[in-house]
């Protein structure tokens, strides 16, 4: 606001003393401040509105929540827009809304999305023959089903190939795209599905030959900005190409802005960004994952209602973007809603049946009287979301612990532990190969703090270039469960995962449990270790 608009100030007063007119000036900033404040937060969010008033009932929705926290999933976070309008969103702490969050397989849709710009620009279509873009990378003998195959077909899942080879490739070949055209075809091509998510990483691939840049960086002013999605960052393979089928992360916000951005046929702010045509296409079936299977089974599956283009069908007439261990975008045409969910799941169907059973009953075609007494008990529920840290359950807390333990060889590379405690928080230093990482953990909640030791994933052994994600954010807790009995745990929360480390001493002796949560109790490693000092 100008100096000259406030009403109660003259400003050529000689009478005003130094300070008044330091005052004033200070006054003046923080109104600058908060009304530039107020114009990005508009700029940059959806509107808010309360559930009733988009027709939804707020105890439906904190029925859902109920759910949430008593299931077997962990959830992280939650964003549900209805007419375009947040009117529930909530983080489980210490996971935040300012940060990103990896997404696993949902990337597959922001790359349907490049392809659907380009095809837009005219730079390609989906009948295009995958060989057409690769001619230094192809295998001496093209066979038939190789030279038949198109972009449509990668986009479908439908390459033809009898298994999907994408940890085959990823874990032992530098050069994905020559790999992938080597490997045989058993199908034909566009008869057959089968997740497949080298073929991805071959659209992404396919962007980059026709556009000149990583498919982030073409995202970035046809997308990203419109969008108004910040900070984010996909890996890359040692070709520099983005992995396309994974390796996405953004902001829960930012998932919603896309499912929103479908919902709305392309369009953002009045501007038709993305062809309504492509939108339609890319989200309408076209391979059914699972022909001849009843259709009991299929009614109670959220993945046999068909595969379209980087994109799942979903019962209730909605559509998906989906990753590993439950990262959402839903986007609900009938009820004019998107939900978005960042998680951690064994059973990710399991997750769906949460939002039909609580979220779809709860959305009503009109507006609902106000409900101030369950608008304000979900507000508060929001608000209260949180994960417990580990705390010390044992009598005996240890406060004065600082040992160091020399580890037997193992699969983690991990050669020496050393534990430090110092005003309530627990200093772990772990040497690794020829690097050492510090971390930190302190009991009864979560620290945080950041490490460039990289944490657990399903594609950390690939042949990756991972330095654009260090360092990782973590968070850290730890309690004794009993006097020789130490847990420490470290979450990685700009990824779904936790390590959990159980360290029991004996005397000279540590044997210490490491445990990814993504195994769930089914795989753990030992360490073996002998008192240093």
């Amino acid at each position: 606001m100008p100096i000259h608009h406030l009403p109660s100030v003259q400003i050529a007063a000689r009478s005003w003393s130094g300070f008044c007119k330091k005052q004033l000036f200070a006054l003046v900033l923080c109104l600058l401040f908060f009304n530039n404040a107020l114009y990005a937060q508009k700029a940059s969010s959806f509107p808010i509105s309360t559930p009733e008033a988009e027709g939804v009932s707020a105890a439906g929705i904190d029925s859902f929540l109920n759910a949430a926290v008593q299931s077997k999933h962990e959830f992280h976070s939650f964003m549900f827009l209805r007419h375009g309008k947040i009117i529930a969103q909530g983080w489980w702490n210490p996971y935040q809304s300012m940060l990103r969050h990896s997404l696993y397989s949902c990337s597959k849709s922001f790359t349907s999305t490049a392809i659907g710009f380009a095809v837009g620009e005219k730079r390609l279509s989906v009948n295009d023959k995958v060989v057409s873009f690769f001619a230094g990378s192809l295998p001496d003998t093209i066979k038939p089903y190789l030279a038949a195959l198109t972009v449509k077909d990668l986009l479908t899942m439908s390459v033809g190939q009898a298994i999907d080879p994408t940890f085959a490739i990823v874990s032992k070949e530098d050069n994905w795209i020559k790999a992938f055209l080597a490997l045989p075809i058993a199908h034909k091509p566009g008869s057959t599905f089968l997740y497949n998510s080298m073929a991805t990483f071959m659209l992404s691939a396919i962007v980059q030959k026709v556009t000149g840049q990583k498919e982030v960086d073409y995202l970035k002013p046809r997308l990203f900005d419109p969008l108004g999605i910040t900070g984010m960052d996909w890996e890359i393979n040692k070709q520099g190409i983005n992995t396309g089928g994974w390796g996405l992360r953004v902001k829960t916000e930012d998932l919603a802005k896309l499912g929103q951005f479908y919902l709305q046929k392309g369009v953002w702010n009045g501007k038709q960004l993305l062809p309504k045509e492509w939108v339609e296409e890319a989200t309408s079936i076209k391979i059914d994952q699972a022909p001849g299977v009843a259709q009991s089974r299929k009614d109670s599956s959220d993945w046999m209602q068909g595969y379209c283009y980087q994109f799942w069908r979903c019962r209730h007439n909605a559509f998906r973007a989906d990753g590993a261990f439950g990262q959402y975008i839903i986007v609900m045409p009938d009820q004019d809603a998107v939900i978005a969910i960042t998680s951690e799941t064994a059973d990710m169907q399991g997750e769906l049946n949460l939002i039909w059973k609580y979220l779809l009953p709860a959305m009503h075609p009109k507006a609902l009287p106000l409900d101030k007494a369950n608008d304000v008990k979900l507000d508060k529920h929001l608000a209260a979301l949180s994960l417990p840290p580990a705390t010390n359950t044992g009598n005996n807390t240890n406060s004065n612990f600082t040992k160091t333990f020399s580890i037997q060889p193992n699969d983690l590379h991990i050669s020496s532990i050393t534990f430090n405690m110092t005003n309530n928080v627990c200093h772990v230093t772990l040497k690794k190969d020829s690097a050492s990482y510090i971390l930190n953990f302190e009991t009864g909640k979560w620290l945080p703090g950041k490490t460039d030791m990289q944490g657990p994933g399903l594609v950390t052994g690939g042949r990756e270039d991972f330095s654009l994600l260090v360092p990782y954010n973590v968070e850290g807790s730890y309690g004794w469960n009993d006097s020789q009995t130490l847990q420490l745990k470290l979450r990685y929360i700009e990824s779904p995962h936790t390590e959990t480390i159980t360290c029991h001493f004996n005397d000279q002796q540590l044997n210490a449990d490491v445990e990814y949560s993504f195994n769930y109790g089914r795989n753990k490693l030992v360490l073996h270790g002998e008192l240093v000092k």
